[in-house]
C-alpha cells in the first residue's frame, strides 16, 4: 500500500444492530473526533476520557454517552440522530464500531481507534449479549425480522459462542464474527492506515497499565492542553471501579440494556480469562481466524501492546 493512499469506503453494514449508511445523514465538521473501536475494547472508556478533556470544568451539556452518539446504531431513527448531532454545538465526538472500509474517511476528522487482543474481546462480548434485557433483546430481534435476518440467543456455553465467533461470518465478505461483524477485519482495515496523522491507534492493555499516560496521549493527539492535576483527577474518575460503582452515570442507556443494569455492562474489565474459559481446541479455532484475517505485525501487537511498531 503506497503512502500516499486514502481509505475508501467499499461496504455496506446493515444488520440487526447497524446501519452503516446513516453515517450519510451527518453533516462533517473539521474539528470532527471519531471513536471506532471493536466492541468491548474500552469504547465507553475512550469516549469518557475524551469528554472530560473536551469540557474540563465538567459542565456537560448533556451526558457524555448521550453526546457521543453511535452513529451507524439502527435501533433508533436515524433523523433523530442525524437532528440531535447536527445540533451540538461543541466539538463533537462520535462513536463506531464499523471497519474503515464501512465509515466516510476524511482528511480533517481525527480517528480514534482502541484495540484489544480478540481473544479478550470475545469473552467480553459474550457476557455482553448474553445478558442483553428483554427489553433491548426485543429491539435487536425486531430489527433483524424487518431484515429478513433474526438475531440468534446467545448460547449459554461461551465455548459455543467461541467457535461460532471464530468460524462464522454474518457479512459475504467475512468468515468470522457472527453473530455481529468481524471484530478482527475491523482492526485489521483501521491498523494498515496507521501512518495517516489523523488515525491514532491505542491499546486496552496499555491503557489499563498507565492510564494517566493515556489520557496525556489522547489530549496530545487531539491538541487538547491538559496539566498534571487535570490527568489525576481523569484517572480517578474512569477508573473502572469508579465507572461501576457508578454505572447509572456512564454505562450505555443507563444500563437498561442488559439485565443487572449497568454493572453488568462494566463485568471485569480485566484480560486473559480465556486462558481458564475455553478449550484447546477453541483456542485453535481462533489462531486460524487470527492468521486468516490479522497481518503478523498486526496480530502481534493487539496480542501483546506496548508501542506500536
Amino acid at each position: 500500500m503506497g503512502q500516499m493512499e486514502k481509505p475508501t469506503r467499499t461496504h455496506v453494514y446493515q444488520n440487526h444492530h447497524v446501519d452503516s449508511t446513516r453515517w450519510d445523514a451527518i453533516t462533517p465538521r473539521a474539528d470532527d473526533i471519531v471513536i471506532a473501536t471493536p466492541s468491548k475494547a474500552g469504547t465507553t472508556w475512550t469516549q469518557t476520557i475524551v469528554g472530560y478533556l473536551l469540557f474540563p470544568d465538567e459542565q456537560f451539556p448533556e451526558p457524555i454517552l448521550q453526546m457521543s452518539q453511535w452513529v451507524e446504531q439502527a435501533l433508533s431513527p436515524t433523523d433523530a440522530m442525524a437532528k440531535r448531532v447536527e445540533a451540538q454545538t461543541h466539538r463533537r465526538f462520535l462513536k463506531s464500531h464499523l471497519a474503515l472500509d464501512g465509515i466516510p474517511y476524511r482528511d480533517d476528522t481525527k480517528y480514534i481507534i482502541v484495540c484489544r487482543d480478540g481473544r479478550d474481546i470475545c469473552m467480553s462480548l459474550w457476557n455482553h449479549v448474553a445478558n442483553y434485557s428483554d427489553m433491548f433483546l426485543g429491539l435487536v430481534r425486531d430489527r433483524g425480522d424487518k431484515l429478513g435476518a433474526p438475531y440468534p440467543p446467545a448460547p449459554d456455553d461461551i465455548n459455543a459462542f467461541w467457535r461460532n465467533w471464530c468460524t462464522k461470518g454474518w457479512f459475504d465478505w467475512q468468515n468470522d464474527g457472527w453473530p455481529h461483524w468481524s471484530e478482527l477485519h475491523l482492526i485489521q482495515s483501521w491498523w494498515e492506515y496507521r501512518h495517516l496523522p489523523n488515525i491514532h491507534l491505542v491499546h486496552y492493555a496499555n491503557m489499563l497499565m498507565d492510564t494517566p499516560a493515556a489520557i496525556r496521549e489522547l489530549a496530545e493527539y487531539l491538541e487538547i492542553a491538559v496539566d498534571d492535576q487535570r490527568v489525576s483527577e481523569i484517572a480517578k474518575i474512569v477508573s473502572f471501579d469508579n465507572m461501576k460503582a457508578n454505572s447509572q452515570k456512564f454505562a450505555p442507556a443507563e444500563g437498561r440494556a442488559w439485565k443487572g443494569g449497568g454493572s453488568t455492562f462494566f463485568h471485569k474489565g480485566t484480560n486473559g480469562r480465556w486462558r481458564e474459559e475455553i478449550s484447546p481446541e477453541n483456542l485453535a479455532l481462533y489462531d486460524q481466524a487470527a492468521d486468516r484475517v490479522l497481518s503478523p505485525d498486526c496480530r502481534h501487537w493487539i496480542e501483546n501492546g506496548g508501542p506500536l511498531p
